[in-house]
């Protein structure tokens, strides 16, 4: 615990930045109408994707005993999956208002 609080405190702009890029990117996704949806979730799938590409590579090559790497890849690798899942359910589903009803 305490090799995370210096961490943190080592590397306090870096928390800053990554907090500030958090709330441009909320402000950011509020602001985009519903017919970009489709598409930008498509883009976001493929990055998740990425995410876990580059998730399962890390815990590939961390040291067995070093706990702390790979429970954030396995959780890395959790939360993609259901990014990519859920982006894929969301897009059929509106692609499916747009098709025409028999």
């Amino acid at each position: 615990m305490n090799a995370f609080i210096q961490f943190i405190s080592d590397n306090l702009q870096i928390v800053y930045i990554l907090i500030l890029a958090i709330f441009v990117g909320v402000e950011v996704i509020k602001s985009i109408p519903a017919v970009l949806h489709t598409p930008l979730m498509s883009g976001a799938n493929a990055l998740s994707g990425v995410v876990i590409v580059g998730a399962i590579l890390v815990m590939l090559h961390s040291d067995p005993e070093n706990y702390l790497a790979l429970t954030l890849g396995f959780i890395a690798v959790v939360l993609g999956i259901i990014n990519v899942v859920g982006g894929f359910a969301v897009t059929n589903r509106m692609l499916q208002m747009f098709k025409k009803r028999k």
